[in-house]
């Protein structure tokens, strides 16, 4: 964004050093990083586990609004666009500034169908459980309903989340999922050549968690009835000794390799072996590794629901009905297989992907917004965009009206976790 406009960022200090490292590599001046956080003994450490760190940003919204109002009062912001945490059920309170908010894209909204409830085990139907309380919770926040009010646009990621956004009571919503790849790595992915022929080997690339749906994916290849294919597993977690398990009874141990977790470059190197991505998950709001796959020209075979339904492009996988675990099952069977018996269609579908993932890169995605910060700030009234333009620039692309035009030299507020 900050090629487009001067940026603001409000972070916490536990990722200074990422930061600091990629500025020092690529200096930006139009981008300006402040970092705010609470006490430590307030527990800064919850920040290592997800859900803890879920309950410590609460808080932590409150510091960041006192610290963007005295920055506001010095700086003057156009705008602001809360990125983070991607839960619609957790508030912003930099609502509470007179400044045009942006919200999003959030997500949350998915939820596990009823249906596959009984297969989750007594952990996993806890889990969401306390999952469906603490969003019920969320939504009857005075302030998560005043972020939803106050925000002049609001994002969902998938179709779930914009539904909850606009009983919320947001004015304006718009779906659009809430991750990208950099260019870089999807040139990068995009270089390895198609999966080449041979005995099907398919892959999937998560934490072994109940709601991430490897046991419809392991029952599904076992279905498919292909005595040469191989199902590689990448990833750790509590469900990985109950998978081990469910692979022997369904005849097919030998047939699985449970790699355990790997580094990015092993990861994307054990995904360049295979020919197709299985990403059975009951509620992803994102699922970047379906980007990563159609990326690698490597096809996607997923649940109708959540980010996965959102990213994969319609030529570029195989998309089974969540209407049922027993349905899925045979709808997962009947995808591996034909995946396996025709390789002509996963090198079609692996380039329907590199296709798609044209425009899911996060240049793509800063022009995108560019556009739509143009589209807030010009229904504002006249004297509330004085000064907009009051610091011109030269455009990346001189003769382009329309780029001169945009708002490049906006003072927009993120706020970031």
């Amino acid at each position: 964004m900050a090629k487009h406009h001067e940026v603001w960022v409000l972070t916490s200090a536990a990722n200074r050093a990422a930061i600091d490292s990629e500025l020092d590599r690529s200096p930006c001046s139009d981008l300006h990083v402040v970092y705010c956080d609470l006490p430590s003994w307030i527990g800064r450490r919850t920040q290592e586990q997800h859900m803890r760190w879920s309950v410590y940003y609460y808080p932590w919204q409150v510091l960041a609004y006192f610290v963007a109002k005295r920055l506001h009062l010095r700086v003057g912001f156009h705008l602001i666009h809360h990125v983070t945490l991607m839960k619609f059920w957790m508030p912003t309170f930099l609502c509470l500034l007179h400044v045009p908010l942006i919200w999003g894209p959030v997500g949350g909204g998915e939820s596990a169908p009823p249906s596959y409830y009984r297969g989750l085990g007594v952990r996993g139907r806890l889990y969401e459980a306390a999952r469906d309380g603490i969003r019920a919770a969320g939504a009857r926040d005075p302030f998560v309903r005043l972020s939803a009010r106050r925000s002049v646009l609001a994002y969902g990621a998938t179709e779930e989340t914009s539904a909850r956004l606009l009983a919320l009571g947001a004015p304006r919503v718009r779906t659009l999922p809430g991750i990208c790849l950099p260019r870089g790595e999807i040139d990068e992915l995009g270089s390895r050549p198609s999966a080449a022929e041979g005995p099907l080997r398919v892959i999937s690339i998560a934490r072994l968690l109940h709601w991430k749906g490897f046991q419809y994916g392991l029952a599904g290849f076992a279905a498919a009835g292909l005595p040469d294919a191989e199902y590689w597993i990448v990833g750790d977690g509590p469900e990985r000794a109950s998978l081990e398990r469910l692979a022997a009874r369904l005849g097919i141990a030998r047939q699985v390799r449970f790699l355990g977790r790997l580094g990015r470059d092993e990861t994307m190197g054990a995904l360049g072996e295979c020919h197709a991505l299985v990403h059975p998950s009951l509620h992803d709001s994102g699922g970047s590794v379906c980007l990563e796959a159609m990326a690698a020209g490597r096809p996607v075979i997923y649940l109708d629901t959540g980010g996965p339904a959102a990213l994969v492009g319609e030529d570029a996988g195989i998309r089974i009905a969540a209407s049922g675990p027993a349905d899925s099952v045979r709808g997962l069977a009947a995808a591996i297989r034909l995946l396996g018996t025709q390789p002509e269609l996963r090198v079609r579908m692996g380039a329907a992907g590199r296709r798609h993932m044209a425009t899911f890169d996060w240049d793509s995605r800063a022009e995108y917004f560019t556009q739509v910060y143009e589209e807030v700030l010009a229904q504002r009234p006249a004297e509330a965009r004085a000064g907009i333009t009051d610091r011109p620039r030269i455009t990346d692309r001189p003769g382009d009206d329309r780029q001169a035009g945009r708002a490049a030299s906006s003072r927009t507020g993120v706020a970031d976790s």
